[in-house]
């Protein structure tokens, strides 16, 4: 069944089921989003589209966040935390009178307890390491190894300093098996890019 979602189209903004995105809404057509989300059910959809521009076409997943904290500014502006729920799948693009873009869109049932072997959670941890270090992280990895799977998975895939197009790659990524191998290639090949490139890029 299909769910129509408001969106955010946003380069480089990424959203995982779990986590968090702080974001500062300041475009008067996503104030009024952020508006109608409240008075409605407090959801917002995060996706990225595939090109610069107004109107881009959009990539076809995305992930429903949830407005937790919201600290609305005089000005009409609005600091929030979104809380993502759910990924979903692109059906259709609305024809909408509305400032902000509307979508029909799957929802995808995130899958329960799932975990990495103890042979891949090492790898990625030892992989992770070498990653932070050569970036100059300063990383509590006491914390770290406290983790359940998913949320570091998720976590490290949100945060990691890889272009729009890899990001959304571990976005798409249907396991977080798959999504950890794929952090794994990307930070071996950023290793061997060298420090100076700013980006990891998959093209």
């Amino acid at each position: 069944m299909s769910k129509r979602l408001s969106i955010f189209p946003l380069t480089g903004a990424i959203l995982f089921p779990g986590l968090q995105l702080p974001l500062h809404i300041f475009e008067p057509r996503y104030r009024a989003m952020v508006s109608d989300a409240l008075a409605r059910d407090r959801r917002i959809a995060m996706i990225q589209p595939q090109t610069p521009g107004e109107g881009a076409p959009l990539y076809q997943i995305g992930c429903v966040g949830r407005i937790g904290d919201v600290e609305a500014l005089d000005d009409g502006r609005y600091n929030l935390v979104l809380e993502g729920e759910n990924r979903f799948r692109l059906i259709a693009e609305r024809d909408v009178t509305t400032a902000f873009r509307q979508i029909d869109a799957e929802i995808i049932p995130e899958a329960e307890l799932e975990a990495l072997s103890s042979v891949e959670r090492a790898s990625f941890e030892r992989e992770a390491r070498k990653f932070a270090d050569m970036q100059n992280y300063d990383v509590d990895w006491d914390s770290v190894e406290r983790l359940d799977d998913v949320t570091l998975i998720n976590g490290v895939s949100q945060i990691a300093p890889f272009d729009p197009a890899a990001k959304q790659a571990l976005l798409e990524a249907g396991t977080v098996q798959e999504r950890c191998e794929l952090l794994v290639q990307l930070m071996q090949f950023f290793s061997r890019s060298g420090p100076d490139e700013d980006r990891v890029t998959l093209q």
